[in-house]
């Protein structure tokens, strides 16, 4: 009996340690393009010994879950630059106003900002591509395409026509839509609603009747308070919950359609950035795609919480699949009229709509697995 385990083990042993392609008609498929990039920076990289002290400046208050996520990003940083590298914050007008962060870091005033892309709309219409395009990728969409599809080189040479480099900087998942004291659920319900949403929404909005205003983050309270809007969107359930507009409002007008994924971007200013010897860059990079990690995940987990909290006092409504439908079909013309405008928006959109289409077929394959409670997936709960 121990001799035939012994040979049962070693036969083990043996298929484990055969050729990567013994049992394969085919070439390894895929690689780490990165691979041969490190094998030629570990001839040259050496640890370095100098010494930098950096200012982050950004939109948010601290308040604002974003803010942590800025946080996270500088403290990896120090961490594994063991102090090499610190990274101060200063909140939105604490060195510079809130809208102020992106020329700051443009012209070395700071070395680096933390933002949501939308916010420098008025500066190129493409910059929204890069934070959040109604119906567009979602969390794992935006993933894919950054790193995958060249999304990081296009947002790379967007912010480059500022004098600044940019990297990927958290991702907050899909936000909720409407707080609204009034239960809009078909298309007619929107015209002449008075709403908050910025970026690319609000003009979509207007077109469909509405009154719609960008309003700051920090005044969509009172607003709301007194009767000056109907409704207004900001963010994630984690992200709304401190904003406090469940005391105010009645309802939660879903879903989020506006912005499927919210991803955040962190810029440096590109002198600040090239005077870093190799180990230091090698680890902002690292230290951000960790924070990207990161912040998707510890944002999901809040918002379990969060939307129990705002159960308890506002209604969560959902529009009709017709008013869905109208919403994207004016989405559609909209963008088509942009991409009319703005060469370097058709660019960017004909790449994320290219990298939906090329994902649709396994995403349809795959698709009927949503890991629902299991219970509820054996009574017929299938798709999210």
């Amino acid at each position: 009996m121990n001799k035939f385990k012994m040979l049962i083990g070693l036969a083990v042993i043996s298929t484990l340690t055969m050729a990567p392609n013994a049992f394969s008609a085919r070439e390894k498929f895929g690689a780490d393009k990165r691979h041969e990039e490190v094998k030629k920076e570990l001839r040259t990289i050496k640890p370095s010994t100098e010494e930098f002290k950096w200012k982050m400046v950004m939109p948010w208050s601290k308040g604002l879950l974003f803010y942590d996520m800025a946080q996270h990003f500088a403290d990896s940083v120090a961490l594994a630059s063991a102090g090499r590298l610190e990274i101060k914050l200063f909140s939105a007008g604490e060195l510079v106003g809130a809208m102020e962060s992106f020329d700051a870091v443009s012209k070395g005033s700071a070395e680096v900002g933390h933002d949501w892309p939308g916010y420098w709309q008025g500066k190129d219409q493409n910059f929204v591509s890069f934070a959040s395009v109604p119906f567009g990728l979602d969390t794992e969409g935006y993933n894919i395409w950054l790193y995958e599809r060249g999304g990081l080189e296009q947002m790379q040479e967007l912010y480059g026509k500022f004098n600044l480099f940019a990297l990927p900087g958290g991702n907050g998942g899909q936000e909720m839509g409407f707080f609204s004291n009034k239960k809009a659920t078909k298309m007619a319900d929107f015209k002449g609603m008075r709403v908050r949403t910025p970026g690319w929404y609000m003009d979509i909005m207007t077109k469909l009747g509405a009154s719609v205003t960008p309003l700051p983050g920090g005044e969509v309270y009172l607003a709301l308070e007194r009767g000056v809007i109907d409704a207004a969107e900001f963010s994630s359930p984690a992200m709304n919950y401190p904003m406090g507009f469940d005391e105010i409002t009645k309802y939660v007008i879903e879903p989020g359609i506006h912005q499927p994924s919210v991803q955040c971007a962190l810029f440096f200013n590109k002198d600040a950035y090239n005077k870093l010897p190799a180990d230091l860059k090698w680890i902002i990079d690292i230290a951000a795609k960790e924070t990207q990690l990161w912040s998707t995940a510890w944002q999901e987990q809040l918002n379990i919480e969060a939307i129990k909290l705002f159960k308890e006092k506002v209604e969560f409504v959902k529009m009709d699949d017709e008013a869905i439908t109208n919403f994207a079909k004016i989405t559609k013309e909209y963008l088509e009229e942009l991409k009319t405008k703005y060469p370097n928006v058709k660019v960017t959109l004909d790449s994320q709509e290219q990298f939906k289409k090329d994902f649709a077929e396994w995403r349809e394959i795959r698709s009927g697995l949503t890991p629902w409670p299991l219970d509820d997936f054996i009574s017929g709960k299938r798709l999210q």
